[in-house]
């Protein structure tokens, strides 16, 4: 048998597409010839002689069928059919339906030779088309998907016999690798929960298992997210010059989108305040000149990405703002001492660029931390520290400075510088003082007030057992009477107070009764 060009899987996959004719076994075949639908087969009739009268072709077994051409008769009808060196079968332009078992009949001096040929004529694959779903394609032909999404893929082609349909997937800078084989003109299958490894190139091969002909369709499948939140954008001032720098950001997704920069729904590139436009990755940067107009100006972000398209566009704003100080206006230190200047921000974007400055000779040089001199600063709030005051230096007034892209303000500060006081002198002579004032009123009191003296004795003494008694004695002579002149009060009595049985000599006191006519000279007196 001749087989040209056939492995023996084909050869027995041929046999099994054999179709036997009534009544005959296998054994009636004796070659089998595999043929291309649109091509040309030629069917050689084995052992033909030289010498034979009539070669008969038949399209089936002689006797069941009438003869397909026959070397002594006519041409046939059917004009792809013709006979080469007067005994094979030439087919041009093959069909399916001229597959199947043909009889070579050779007759020789009334001698009847047959040569059975079996004809298999395979078509395809021809028309594989690969299908990812959902899915969108590039300008170049690259599809891309969400990564979110449960993706179809599908693969269908024509082929006579069923073909072998394989798929192999080959990631970038990698080898090919096959991951699923399946026998008939389609297959399907899903993948979920993509992620960017699952970039790559995706092929579909079709084979034909007689003619072994095979046909591969590839499609490059790119796999996108969308960022998972809105855009985000800042101002701040450029390092080098006073400009005003726009930023937005928009990460986190797949390919990087595309940000652009609007004023007041213009776009704002095509704006004479732009100097450059620069953009990396997730970042868009719009450089402007400075100026005061730029002072509560509202800029916009619009955020561009391709699997957002036909939805709302996130967007993000900043307004610019000229600065606006807060200060202590006026400080004061004691020589030698220490003292902080403060000065806050209140209002600022993009953040404002804090100095300090001295308003004498130049003012317009900045102080410099360093020395006596220590300048930090914390978010919007700045201090200047001052160490070892010095009257002459450091008393005066104090610049904060605030400035960016959109203005300027500054804030004065008075620093006034004293000599310390004596803290000791000055409470010496504070209690020296409380002591004068408290023995004058207490002298005042007692002028004033002498009985205060004879209560607090009387109330000290008022549980001792000393008895207290007062004895009119009118019987006294001159003496009493002179001083009852002399006093010029009306009744004087002298007193004599018995302390426990003794007589004591009281002294001089004046009582002044309701009958006005009795004076009684008392005196604090103790027993003896």
């Amino acid at each position: 048998m001749r087989v040209p060009g056939w492995s023996l899987a084909a050869l027995l996959l041929a046999a099994c597409l054999w179709q036997l004719p009534p009544g005959r076994g296998a054994a009636g075949t004796e070659e089998v010839i595999v043929g291309e639908a649109g091509k040309s087969v030629v069917l050689v009739c084995r052992n033909v002689s030289e010498r034979a009268d009539e070669v008969d072709w038949f399209h089936g077994d002689p006797g069941a069928v009438p003869p397909l051409f026959s070397s002594n008769a006519t041409l046939p009808e059917d004009a792809r059919l013709s006979l080469v060196d007067n005994s094979s079968l030439h087919i041009s332009v093959l069909r399916l339906q001229d597959g199947g078992n043909y009889t070579c009949k050779e007759v020789l001096n009334e001698t009847v030779r047959e040569h059975r040929v079996q004809l298999l004529v395979a078509s395809g694959p021809s028309n594989v088309a690969v299908s990812i779903s959902p899915a969108a394609a590039l300008p170049n032909g690259t599809v891309y998907v969400d990564k979110r999404d449960a993706v179809m893929f599908s693969c269908t082609s024509n082929s006579h016999p069923e073909p072998t349909m394989g798929w192999t997937f080959q990631p970038p800078s990698s080898t090919p690798e096959m991951f699923t084989e399946v026998n008939g003109t389609s297959t399907v299958y899903t993948l979920q929960n993509l992620s960017l490894r699952f970039q790559g190139n995706y092929s579909c091969t079709a084979r034909n298992p007689l003619s072994g002909r095979s046909e591969t369709s590839t499609k490059e499948l790119l796999v996108y997210y969308p960022p998972p939140s809105v855009p985000r954008c800042w101002a701040q001032t450029a390092q080098v010059g006073l400009m005003l720098q726009l930023f937005c950001n928009w990460p986190g997704g797949y390919p990087h989108p595309v940000l652009r920069w609007t004023e007041e729904e213009r776009d704002l590139e095509n704006s004479s305040w732009v100097v450059n436009a620069t953009g990396t990755g997730d970042t868009h940067v719009e450089t402007l000149s400075s100026s005061r107009l730029l002072h509560g100006k509202e800029f916009k972000c619009v955020g561009i990405h391709i699997l957002k398209q036909g939805k709302a566009e996130p967007t993000c704003t900043v307004q610019i703002k000229a600065p606006s100080l807060a200060t202590e206006p006026l400080k004061t230190c004691f020589v030698g001492g220490t003292v902080s200047l403060t000065c806050q921000v209140m209002e600022s974007n993009p953040p404002a660029r804090i100095s300090w400055l001295r308003n004498v000779s130049q003012p317009e040089v900045e102080i410099q931390p360093g020395g006596r001199y220590l300048v930090t600063q914390e978010g919007s709030i700045s201090n200047l520290t001052i160490q070892n005051c010095s009257q002459n230096t450091d008393e005066g007034y104090y610049i904060c400075k605030a400035e960016n892209p959109a203005g300027l303000k500054e804030a004065y500060v008075s620093l006034t510088v004293k000599k310390p006081v004596n803290i000791v002198g000055v409470v010496g002579a504070v209690v020296v003082l409380l002591l004068l004032g408290v023995l004058v009123i207490s002298g005042i009191i007692l002028y004033y007030n002498p009985l205060l003296c004879l209560k607090g004795n009387i109330l000290r003494n008022q549980d001792s057992n000393d008895v207290f008694m007062l004895v009119d004695s009118d019987g006294e002579g001159e003496e009493e009477r002179e001083e009852e002149e002399a006093t010029g009060n009306s009744n004087v009595h002298r007193v004599t107070a018995l302390v426990n049985g003794n007589s004591t000599q009281a002294g001089y006191g004046y009582h002044f009764t309701e009958s006005k006519h009795l004076a009684l000279e008392t005196h604090c007196c103790t027993g003896k």
